[in-house]
């Protein structure tokens, strides 16, 4: 009898099969290259929701007949495109408007503006970074002959730095890159005669790809002359989302300000307990896992940046003091043991969710399953 364990022969098998995988991706990825390509000659923005939709419906159809589950082939496959989008993104975009002048972004060394520099110049743009310290005659005529400024600077700055553009021309387009929209709009039109657009990618500066990224622009001025502008962005993969100053800035207190804020303080109460990080993540489940990485990832980053989202503007002081409020109210709840308050408050809350309550139980059971495929136990 070989000595041979009963599972080698089928593990040889399986190892070979994965090796046609890799293969096979690296074949995919040429034509995704090929894609790119044609995308580029064309001007053809690299994410299509339709497509991929139909795609995936197909796959999955396909996947199916051969007893293979759906979720399992969708998720192989955006996986796959997720860094399909990516190599797409490295190998540079039409240039939507090859006639323009230099595009000027203020801020353009750091993290944000950085990342729309390069973007920009995978475009084929001229680009120009101006800092703080580069103010002075030469910073006057890189802004005289701009044919777009963009302001990608800490918001407590942001207006002080919109009054400073008094030399642009009346055909520069003037936008900014903040978190909130309504005052730096407000700054914009008082600096500037010509063209004003006010963004806000929903997104940190370490995405790989801006496929699937959500733009929010609001309209400041002389939408016409700004449009290639957003056909650029949207060339780059972003969805761009309309929304006036002031209702983009509501919403930021309850998504940004809010969000961030609580995740602080549950920070803040983790550090003053002590307890063992290490026990909590071995003992965690997988939502508990992500939630707690949620508020890691929160102080992983710039201290500066999320005290200016989270201070940005009154409303959000009064977001979180209602917020504080109800919180006490539940815990006096609490206090009182009255599980039937706490059943029909639920029932509430459960009945304003409505239908999107099951479409976010769905779409959590993916998540989650991601992280557990993450975890990693040690003992």
């Amino acid at each position: 009898m070989s000595d041979q364990h009963p599972l080698a022969s089928l593990r040889d098998k399986i190892d070979a099969v994965d090796q046609r995988l890799i293969k096979l991706l690296a074949e995919r990825l040429a034509l995704v290259h090929e894609v790119g390509a044609v995308k580029r000659e064309h001007g053809l923005p690299i994410y299509v929701p339709e497509r991929e939709a139909q795609m995936i419906a197909k796959r999955r159809e396909e996947a199916e007949s051969l007893k293979v589950p759906g979720p399992l082939i969708e998720d192989i496959l955006r996986r796959i495109m997720r860094d399909s989008y990516s190599s797409e993104h490295g190998r540079g975009f039409k240039q939507v408007n090859p006639d323009i002048g230099p595009i000027v972004v203020v801020g353009g060394a750091g993290q944000l503006g950085g990342l729309f520099v390069r973007m920009f110049l995978a475009s084929g743009y001229e680009v120009k970074v101006l800092e703080k310290d580069d103010w002075g005659t030469d910073s006057e005529e890189m802004l005289k002959n701009a044919s777009v400024v963009i302001v990608s600077v800490p918001i407590h700055i942001t207006e002080q730095i919109i009054g400073q553009l008094t030399h642009l021309s009346n055909n520069c387009i003037l936008a900014d890159l903040t978190s909130i929209k309504a005052r730096p709009l407000q700054a914009m039109l008082q600096a500037h005669q010509g063209p004003v657009v006010g963004l806000h990618p929903m997104f940190g500066p370490d995405v790989a790809s801006f496929a699937k990224q959500v733009v929010v622009y609001s309209d400041g001025r002389g939408s016409e002359h700004y449009q290639w502008f957003l056909e650029q962005i949207g060339i780059w993969g972003a969805h761009l989302y309309p929304a006036p100053g002031e209702k983009h800035d509501h919403a930021m207190s309850l998504i940004q300000a809010l969000r961030h804020f609580t995740s602080f303080a549950y920070g803040v109460h983790l550090a003053k307990e002590t307890p063992d990080l290490e026990l909590l993540l071995d003992l965690s489940s997988p939502i508990y896992r992500l939630e707690l990485a949620m508020v890691g990832r929160l102080f992983a980053q710039d201290s500066q940046l999320y005290a200016d989202i989270i201070m940005s503007q009154p409303e959000n002081l009064e977001m979180i003091r209602r917020y504080h409020e109800r919180f006490g109210e539940m815990l006096e709840m609490l206090e009182q043991y009255d599980r039937d308050a706490f059943i029909q408050e639920f029932a509430k809350v459960r009945e304003w969710f409505g239908d999107y309550a099951q479409q976010f139980l769905k779409e959590s059971r993916n998540l989650l399953a991601q992280a557990h495929d993450q975890r990693r136990h040690t003992s």
